[in-house]
């Protein structure tokens, strides 16, 4: 396939629909991803969503692992501000204990949810972290798994998951490019500052124990079908919940079913917005979808393109990453 291709799962759910079965058709679209070749899967952090089921990334990723043989398995990302460095760093000690050689640590610095009532559950009613203890906490983590701290993680030689930082913000990128760490950049959430944090990651960098070089993964929203027609119609559930997010007019939505999309009426604003969005994505047919992740790798440099497709029928995200596996 040339430059990797990984995915990152939401374990989306459908209105009315269970999170049982969704993360039984997490686990089924993973092996599928293994079976294609895909490089990694990673797990994204959500609390309080009744349309996002990975509440607990490091519990998902133990199983997606287990039931997958060589895909290097993580998260994309632990929301650091959430938990103690020293838990983080047992985790994926074990994880990695489990499945050597196997598994990412992704870390990102957002709460996982809009409800300010979640989040002082989270935090314990701690105020939102500064920069200074987003960059502590991520210090204090690297130092526990690379055996500084004089804490023991687990008894005996354990291989060290793989540490990255998710970064949407020129000031993370700064801060991973200080620590030597490879970094994934959510171009799928705000492809407006991808060129910043690039140039600021790049500038910046010191190699480290983690990393010689700088790495980038580039997260780009994939949602690809047979036809651009039949895309759009899968992306639907995906654009209504992105027309109330881009107007500031909602926070943890349920997903619509695609039945409800279609028919749904967006407002002449709401339709200019996320065509602006999707057009800095990957929608469409193969040969469009591919054509944009490659313009996309050559634009930006990147090491490796990480596809995520919002999509909540497990059946078409796994028919999406087939076809881009297949075309690209």
């Amino acid at each position: 396939m040339g430059i990797p291709l990984s995915a990152l799962e939401l374990a989306i759910v459908e209105d009315g629909r269970a999170a049982t079965e969704v993360l039984a058709s997490t686990a089924t679209v993973t092996t599928k991803l293994e079976e294609l070749g895909y490089h990694r899967v990673w797990i994204a952090e959500h609390h309080g969503s009744p349309a996002i089921a990975t509440a607990s990334p490091p519990v998902l990723a133990a199983h997606l692992a287990a039931v997958t043989s060589s895909i290097r398995v993580g998260s994309g990302g632990v929301m650091a501000p959430n938990h103690a460095p020293l838990a983080v760093a047992e985790q994926f000690a074990t994880l990695s204990a489990l499945h050597p050689g196997r598994i990412d640590l992704g870390v990102g610095r957002g709460p996982g949810t809009f409800d300010e009532k979640i989040i002082r559950a989270l935090r314990r009613g701690a105020d939102p972290a500064t920069d200074d203890e987003y960059r502590a906490d991520v210090t204090e983590l690297l130092r526990h798994l690379a055996g500084e701290t004089g804490i023991r993680v687990l008894p005996g030689e354990v291989p060290t998951p793989e540490p990255w930082l998710l970064c949407s913000s020129a000031a993370g990128a700064r801060l991973a490019a200080e620590l030597g760490l490879p970094i994934a950049v959510a171009h799928h959430i705000r492809p407006q500052n991808t060129a910043e944090v690039l140039q600021a990651y790049r500038e910046n960098f010191k190699p480290s124990r983690w990393r010689e070089e700088p790495y980038v993964i580039l997260c780009v929203e994939t949602i690809c079908a047979d036809t651009d027609a039949e895309a759009a119609y899968v992306a639907g559930p995906c654009a209504v919940i992105k027309s109330y997010l881009l107007n500031g007019e909602g926070g943890d939505l349920a997903f619509p079913t695609s039945e409800q999309a279609a028919a749904h009426e967006f407002t002449p604003e709401s339709k200019e917005l996320i065509a602006q969005f999707t057009a800095a994505q990957a929608h469409g047919g193969p040969e469009k979808v591919v054509r944009s992740l490659k313009d996309l790798a050559a634009a930006t440099g990147a090491d490796e393109l990480m596809l995520t497709a919002p999509v909540y029928d497990a059946a078409a995200r796994a028919r999406s990453y087939e076809l881009v596996a297949k075309a690209f």
